[in-house]
């Protein structure tokens, strides 16, 4: 087996890698050796079969099974030997087309080698780490949000009309083609106006009824309702208005904090305090962990690969564009080019994203599979009803779960960094963390 060098420029490598046909014919050999204990055949006994029969009635299908392991472990050796690490799967091509049994097998390999990545000071690196309490203020803004969020509803002056957001309480009674239908009933039915908890245009309709008013709602089902003897037809529901409510935010007392599952007020404000500093750490980590990828982009220079650049680059002008253009759902769009302020961006992650990966390599860095379990549980979350089929999908595809261990590990690499640079607290107020979060989407 020989490999021969013909391309080192920059990160471009290209070799062509040459199996001789004496080499082939030993391996497919070997390969019928191991098997001929087990093959049986009719005139012979199990393990008795000669082994030139052996390679007539099996040698071409062994033969392709010999080529691909003979080129693979051309690549492995040289991989081991060079100590080059591809950038993407390198591109393989066997150049002898006209080749017969007995040929040599002639490959041209290429490939982008990852670059050397230099090493990092991380002492030197100082980051702020910006500290926020909840305080009483910020506290009491979320209880009066949960009041709201807990709304109870009490009776508008009597001859007041109902407005959008009240609640009406009512009787009625649904007919279609002058027959009442079943479901169609109800007394003493509590509605949200503005809910669209009703048919469409139910809701509107009663916008401006008084107590005591009695109002005909005139509405048609859907063509793709639910009950199939219902959908497309016109319907009269018959309305008897009992009660006109306004909404009123639930008192901020001891029975506040029981329907949110606490003993009473102060446990919910420290349940309230302890969520408030658990987002404002999640927020604060974020800004941190934008200004340690700008000192290390600072302070590392070294050659990319042009493929990965490129294709960074591409994906990020395709998100963008669809950003821009939201209504397009599909792929079915002209062509977008790449700006040089794509090419930057590009650079720049995959940059670091190099290096973060480097770093994690060196340090041994490991997703657990519990934490992957967990990164599969919360995203199967958002698929409610289907979790086992998106676990059981995610299972079987690697680019899935990949797109999911991504950002663990390079969280886990960036945590590993914060503990070896020098990290100084930075007590700030909600405020300045909101406006340094906002600060972040401008960049």
């Amino acid at each position: 087996m020989q490999v021969t060098e013909t391309l080192n420029e920059g990160l471009k490598r290209a070799y062509s890698i040459t199996v001789t046909g004496a080499e082939l014919d030993a391996k497919v050999l070997e390969k019928l050796k191991e098997a001929q204990p087990e093959v049986e055949m009719k005139g012979f006994r199990k393990g008795k079969v000669p082994m030139a029969l052996l390679k007539k009635q099996f040698g071409q299908r062994v033969l392709g099974e010999a080529m691909q392991e003979a080129i693979d472990g051309a690549m492995k050796e040289h991989f081991d030997a060079s100590g080059d690490r591809p950038a993407l799967q390198p591109e393989v091509k066997m150049t002898n087309e006209n080749w017969n049994e007995g040929d040599d097998v002639l490959v041209d390999m290429s490939y982008e080698a990852l670059p050397d990545i230099p090493e990092v000071d991380f002492k030197k690196i100082k980051l702020e780490k910006l500290v926020a309490k909840a305080d009483d203020k910020a506290v009491d803004e979320a209880l009066e949000n949960l009041a709201e969020s807990a709304q109870d509803f009490k009776d508008r002056k009597k001859g007041s009309k109902a407005k959008d957001g009240d609640q009406i309480v009512m009787d009625f009674v649904g007919k279609v083609d002058g027959d009442a239908f079943e479901g169609g009933s109800a007394e003493d039915y509590p509605l949200v106006l503005g809910s669209n908890s009703f048919i469409p245009g139910f809701e509107e309709q009663l916008v401006g009824v008084k107590a005591g008013e009695e109002k005909t709602v005139t509405v048609t089902f859907p063509a793709e309702y639910q009950a199939d003897h219902l959908a497309g037809k016109e319907a009269v529901f018959d309305c008897t208005i009992k009660a006109v409510k306004e909404p009123t935010a639930a008192k901020i007392d001891d029975e506040l904090a029981k329907k949110f599952g606490a003993e009473d007020l102060a446990a919910l404000k420290e349940q309230i305090a302890e969520r408030l500093e658990a987002e404002y750490a999640g927020a604060a980590r974020a800004v941190m962990k934008r200004a340690l990828l700008d000192e290390l982009d600072k302070a590392v220079s070294f050659e990319l690969p042009p493929s990965l650049v490129t294709a960074e680059a591409g994906q990020i002008a395709h998100q963008l564009w669809h950003e821009d253009n939201p209504d397009v759902e599909g792929h079915d769009h002209p062509e977008i080019e790449t700006t040089d302020e794509h090419t930057k961006l590009a650079e720049r992650r995959v940059r670091l994203g190099l290096l973060l990966a480097e770093l994690g390599r060196k340090a041994e860095v490991e997703v657990t599979d519990a934490e992957m379990t967990q990164a599969i549980m919360n995203q199967a979350r958002q698929y409610p009803g289907q979790e086992r089929q998106f676990f059981e999908f995610v299972q079987q595809n690697q680019q899935m779960q990949q797109q999911l261990r991504a950002p663990l590990f390079e969280d886990k690499v960036v945590d590993y960094v914060f503990e070896l640079a020098e990290v100084k607290d930075k007590k700030v107020n909600k405020d300045a963390l909101q406006k340094a979060v906002e600060a972040l989407d401008e960049e």
